[in-house]
């Protein structure tokens, strides 16, 4: 049985509705906590366990499953993070009188070293869509799109989402909606902002239709593009240009930050930029690349 039953199920919408209501939480956050929390509440559904019945350790008999099934850590924070809220609602909705979720502790998380480009495997990734033979009328898009995410660091549901209303080209900005619907204006160079001058003026007056609104980049229907249509794009050209690594669009978000810190930006200023509302998470550019490091360590130390 993999249906949740009526109880369940309204309990479920009703928190995902405060979600979207009362938090502002983003669509992607929610889907999140959809599933996680439609899979907390069919474990306890199929153990016969009603909400006002479900303690500690039946939660804990849960994470324990997660464990055993291989959860990363940021997903099994991500899953008691979701827990945790939704019980809290309950209890703040008086629908229950406790919050057996209260104590749960958050998993350590490991510390996550993405992959990131060089400048060279860089500079091909972006020249790749030039390459393309034959080439199609899309190259012109594509290569907006990559010079946009190299030169901003925007997440994939940011970039999809531009409107052409938020390019600010004349001050060299674009305005950016995050998580959360937080808004923030980032530098664009003048690469970037050359392509999609060229993508607009070139491409995109022909792909609009009536329901294009005012998206940037659009598909082949003239609607805004998906991010799975994204994500393929890239690996398309990433396998172009020759590059090995496990790449995606978020990659050139990694690898945007790491080049700015190994220039020497400051560590706040590319926390502005990339929308992060605390600078630890900021801070693990700056263990990526420890190359510079071992080699200041060799020359310099006596012992080195």
């Amino acid at each position: 049985m993999n249906r949740l039953d009526n109880h369940y199920q309204r309990v479920l919408e009703s928190f995902l509705n405060y979600m979207l209501v009362e938090r502002n939480f983003s669509a992607n956050t929610r889907e999140s906590y959809n599933n996680d929390l439609k899979r907390y509440l069919l474990f306890m559904q199929q153990n016969s366990r009603p909400l006002e019945a479900i303690t500690t350790r039946h939660i804990e008999e849960f994470i324990t499953e997660l464990y055993t099934i291989g959860l990363e850590a940021s997903s099994m924070a991500r899953n008691i993070s979701a827990i945790r809220s939704l019980h809290k609602f309950l209890v703040n909705e008086r629908t229950l009188n406790a919050n057996p979720a209260e104590n749960l502790h958050q998993p350590k998380q490991a510390q996550y070293l993405p992959n990131v480009l060089t400048i060279d495997e860089t500079m091909r990734l972006l020249e790749a869509p030039q390459a393309l033979t034959p080439p199609n009328k899309y190259v012109l898009r594509d290569k907006a799109m990559l010079e946009l995410l190299y030169a901003t660091g925007v997440r994939v549901s940011e970039l999809i989402n531009i409107q052409q209303q938020n390019l600010y080209f004349d001050a060299g900005f674009i305005r950016i909606f995050g998580k959360g619907s937080k808004e923030r204006l980032v530098p664009v160079g003048n690469s970037a902002i050359a392509w999609v001058k060229r993508y607009q003026t070139e491409l995109r007056l022909s792909q609009v239709q009536q329901n294009s609104d005012d998206y940037l980049f659009l598909n082949s229907r003239g609607i805004k593009l998906t991010r799975m249509a994204l994500f393929a794009m890239v690996r398309k050209y990433a396998i172009m240009a020759g590059i090995e690594k496990s790449i995606s669009p978020h990659t050139f978000r990694h690898t945007f930050a790491t080049h700015l810190l190994e220039g020497g930006a400051d560590l706040r200023a590319v926390q502005e930029m990339l929308g992060h509302s605390s600078i630890v998470t900021t801070q693990i550019y700056t263990h990526i690349d420890r190359s510079f490091i071992k080699e200041v360590h060799k020359t310099f130390h006596p012992r080195g």
